[in-house]
């Protein structure tokens, strides 16, 4: 057996504001021979900076990082379509006989690089435009309530406000008149590397988490996230996007349209960022073969929790 089967493939997760990025490099240091991948939604696309957390040179440490700054902000990149991009790197990483570590909160990424999701039809634009005006004219609950009509496995399976995965399901339904729950047995196999990618995930006290995501969503108003938000609309980039569709950016984007204040549109950021840090939380209890660490990721003890579990006396 070769040393690259041998290998582990990391991956640090947990909620927002965390630590992941910090413990993520200190691993790669320790490891000496690691590699990075971005496993977060937000931080893929470009020009969409502040209140994404992206690493800075200095954060980075001198560690490679991948999968950061590469989508058009105008693109609706998937689950998929990263999935595949991360493996082409995981593939490459390993190659050059270096480890990949994967950091970042969005858990549908990890899942669908584990688990593949079946072959679904191309975006039906027309549809989507529909389906996204039934969702600003009546909620993102109401295309919920359509799809648990439709599909009540798929909708049990999904946040009443998750309308970006509700308008998935219902495209596909509308595309092909066959249910996402039906279609998504027909996966592609896992990938090789599957079995070895080992999870640890970051579970902070959580008073002290939203203390400093109420503290981060204010300072990322504070550095310009409205001026940010108006640059990209003026480029062309549609309130509807992914990318615009964001913690953050979204109620920014209430707020150019005049739906709310800017009071209001900071503190529910606050509220949004902390649901989301919740349903990470619960999303992560749910994954098999996840190793809960205790505390932040800048927090030493936590660090050395990390490297304990982690054996590297095997490595």
């Amino acid at each position: 057996m070769t040393d690259k089967l041998r290998n582990p493939i990391y991956s640090i997760v947990g909620p927002t504001a965390s630590g992941k990025t910090e413990i993520g490099v200190e691993l790669a240091l320790r490891l000496g021979n690691a590699e990075i991948i971005n496993c977060d939604s937000v931080q893929i696309y470009k020009e969409i900076q502040i209140a994404t957390a992206k690493p800075g040179e200095e954060e980075k440490r001198g560690v490679a990082h991948h999968l950061i700054d590469y989508v058009s902000p105008e693109i609706n990149y998937t689950a998929a379509a990263w999935a595949a991009d991360a493996s082409v790197k995981i593939g490459e990483i390993e190659a050059r006989g270096n480890i990949p570590i994967l950091v970042g909160g969005t858990g549908f990424y990890l899942r669908t690089l584990r688990q593949p999701l079946f072959e679904s039809p191309k975006t039906d634009q027309d549809l989507r435009e529909k389906l996204a005006a039934l969702k600003d004219e009546k909620g993102a609950e109401h295309l919920h309530k359509i799809l648990r009509r439709i599909d009540p496995v798929s909708a049990g399976k999904l946040y009443p406000r998750d309308y970006v995965r509700s308008m998935r399901a219902l495209e596909v339904y509308f595309q092909t008149g066959k249910r996402f729950s039906e279609l998504q047995p027909n996966r592609e196999k896992p990938p090789e590397f599957a079995e070895r990618i080992r999870i640890f995930a970051l579970n902070p006290p959580r008073d002290a988490l939203y203390e400093k995501i109420n503290a981060r969503a204010a300072l990322h108003f504070e550095r310009g996230l409205v001026e940010e938000v108006k640059l990209l609309r003026e480029k062309g980039v549609k309130d509807d996007t992914n990318a615009l569709g964001a913690h953050g950016y979204r109620r920014v984007c209430e707020y150019l349209r005049g739906e709310r204040d800017l009071e209001s549109a900071v503190e529910q950021t606050k509220q949004d960022v902390r649901n989301y840090a919740k349903r990470q939380m619960s999303w992560f209890r749910r994954e098999a073969g996840v190793v809960w660490l205790e505390g932040f990721g800048n927090d030493p003890k936590t660090r050395e929790k990390l490297f304990e579990v982690a054996g590297f006396e095997r490595l």
